[in-house]
């Protein structure tokens, strides 16, 4: 199938959302034709009601943002904002993301987004216009992530917009002539949700045998916390255990540089980009964000995605889906079970689980690095409530998976404020280092070359399969009749750096792990299906699995192959007009001999075999992954 070309709609759609209506207007910031050095932010848009644009300038003031707008009557407009003044659960000094607005070349008087503890309609001023089109522009001060959603013109002073998230939305809709109900639907075969490499796998592999697939990915680019914006190395190894067939087809897009917190080529987008363009039976929903489900009886029958810049909204309906969204967030709106945080020692027998069962997560990564900068180079300084000193800095000129918040945080709800204290800490810990620290000439002369603003997460919801993978099938290498994907990596549980927690009690930033290296281990296909949603897969970091055995089956080389066997399974599910789970029960050899193949291509050399860990040899009476 061809993808959708999206530039004409892009052009209409972004015409309407400058229109008026009733004497007002309602401007939002994601539709803004030259976005200038600020970025489009979609992470949090299902807490806070939409994405936004933020300043990310590393402490140096980013271009313009700009765009067109017309009013069809003259007068006089006040103007309001809907942001948020991001250090203030940290400060109740002013905040560090000021910025202003421009209507016509005017700058309008009132600094924005240093002020309130929420998101909210900010005043801006007011303005006087002359009818038809004129410009509007979001103007940084800082460079330090100042963000805004919408701009709001009104003739009647005071008169807002709802605040209420779910009136808030109806409103967009009426001031954007968007209708509350999608009238575009597609129908596929196969939807896939989260273009990271499980996403990709999954819609690949499927594609391959014949189905037709919808992928969803709410960034512009593929790979998830391996693409460029995130900047996490593949890990795990591939074309073991008893399919050896699987992961073959990472070879495809993977990168041949190794490392984290690297310049962003060595990532590779365009190889990934290239491996799904690739697939004539795959249609790429870039830039859309799946927003609500519809089911019917215990099924799925449709998503609505939703455009992250012109807000346009799509059904598709198929008779299969698979949640590789990572938050689980398709399952959720389903209604599927689910499971987060860490359970007890009792509850499965499990040696590394506590003994009290609690919501401690592994965290979410802020990465970043600094440049040579070849001459002296200046930081702003940055004091806003987490403060440095000689003692507690952090004397580094990067930071990379290490740099971990929000594990005693939610990692969905209050995944904002997570991502917001990374990168409190790194603004923080570099302003000390330039401006206080006494012997800093290791730091005169360097300045931030990148400063992640995507967070690298690692876990949140778990959806429940038929089975639930736990420490003892991997310690003890129980067999299934169902084994497929291997997983290789070690038991590998982050938990906050002790140092760290010591000098920073509740506020950690840093976080340690240990290591316990496992021999491979084919996982069931059951954990890989919800148990309640009859036509839902799963494949990433929201399988069904228990917080320990998450520890192994996280890392990225091994979440495509989980992807690699659910895409095989979807073809199974259409050959035969059945299940996920009727998959196992009915035609398990089917979907043995298609793993045991892999659906990867046999002509692509393997030049990125790094990351990986040596598992541990099979013990003794155990072979072929089979106890005895």
């Amino acid at each position: 199938m061809k993808r959708i070309k999206p530039t004409l709609l892009l052009f209409i759609l972004l015409t309407i959302s400058h229109l008026s209506f009733a004497g007002n207007i309602l401007v939002e910031a994601e539709s803004f034709t030259n976005k200038g050095g600020w970025v489009l932010d979609q992470q949090f848009m299902d807490q806070m009601g939409s994405p936004y644009l933020m300043a990310h300038g590393m402490g140096k003031p980013v271009a313009d943002a700009t765009t067109s707008i017309t009013f069809a009557e003259a007068g006089t407009y006040y103007v309001y904002a809907r942001t948020y003044n991001w250090t203030s659960p940290w400060t109740q000094t002013a905040g560090a993301g000021r910025f202003t607005i421009k209507v016509a070349g005017k700058k309008l008087p009132i600094v924005l987004g240093d002020t309130g503890n929420q998101w909210f309609w900010q005043p801006a001023g007011k303005v006087t216009v002359k009818q038809g089109q004129t410009s509007l522009s979001l103007i940084d001060l800082t460079g330090f992530n100042g963000r805004c959603d919408a701009i709001y013109f009104t003739t009647e002073e005071g008169k807002l917009p709802p605040s209420d998230i779910t009136e808030l939305a109806v409103f967009r809709k009426k001031m954007l002539n968007i209708p509350l109900e999608p009238n575009d639907a597609q129908t596929f075969d196969f939807v896939v949700v989260g273009g990271g490499t499980a996403g990709m796998c999954a819609a690949a592999a499927a594609a391959r045998l014949g189905c037709r697939v919808a992928l969803i990915n709410d960034r512009p680019v593929l790979g998830g916390n391996n693409s460029s914006e995130v900047r996490v190395h593949l890990g795990g190894s591939i074309e073991l255990g008893p399919n050896k067939g699987l992961g073959r087809m990472i070879r495809e897009f993977g990168h041949s540089r190794e490392g984290n917190a690297k310049p962003g080529d060595y990532y590779e987008d365009e190889k990934k980009s290239l491996f799904i363009a690739g697939e004539d039976n795959i249609t790429l929903f870039a830039n859309y964000r799946a927003i609500s489900v519809r089911k019917e009886g215990d099924k799925i029958a449709s998503i609505v995605i939703k455009n992250i810049e012109t807000g346009k909204e799509i059904r598709l309906a198929a008779p299969l889906f698979s949640d590789c969204t990572g938050d689980a967030t398709i399952g959720y709106l389903a209604g599927a079970d689910y499971t987060s945080g860490r359970e007890s020692r009792e509850e499965f027998g499990e040696e590394l689980a506590p003994e009290t069962a609690d919501n401690m997560t592994m965290g979410a990564s802020v990465q970043w690095y600094s440049v040579d900068a070849g001459k002296k180079a200046v930081f702003p300084v940055f004091k806003y409530g987490v403060n440095f000193d000689d003692d507690n800095s952090e004397k580094v000129t990067m930071g990379e998976w290490k740099w971990e918040t929000g594990m005693n945080l939610d990692q969905v709800d209050e995944f904002e404020r997570i991502r917001d204290y990374g990168l409190m800490v790194v603004y923080s810990n570099w302003s000390f280092l330039k401006n206080e620290l006494k012997d800093n000439d290791k730091y005169k002369g360097r300045e931030l070359g990148w400063v992640a603003y995507i967070a690298g997460k690692r876990e949140s919801r778990r959806l429940l399969g038929d089975y639930i993978l736990k420490q003892d099938d991997i310690d003890k290498n129980v067999f299934h009749e169902d084994a497929s994907f291997a997983t290789t990596w070690s038991i590998d549980l982050h938990f906050p750096d002790p140092a760290n927690s010591e000098k920073f009690p509740g506020q950690e930033f840093k976080a340690a792990t240990k290591h316990i290296r496992i021999y491979p281990y084919a996982v069931p296909y059951r954990c890989l299906y919800s148990r309640n949603v009859d036509n839902l897969f799963m494949a990433g970091r929201d399988i069904s699995v228990t917080h320990v055995a998450l520890g192994t089956v996280r890392v990225m080389r091994t979440t495509a192959m989980m992807g690699e066997v659910v895409g095989m399974a979807a073809s199974i599910c259409k050959k035969h007009g059945t299940t996920p789970r009727r998959v196992y029960q009915s035609y398990l050899p089917e979907l043995k001999t298609l793993m045991q193949a892999g659906a990867g291509k046999h002509d692509v050399p393997d030049n990125q075999r790094f990351n990986e860990q040596k598992p541990l040899p099979a013990p003794r009476g155990l072979s072929d992954g089979k106890s005895k």
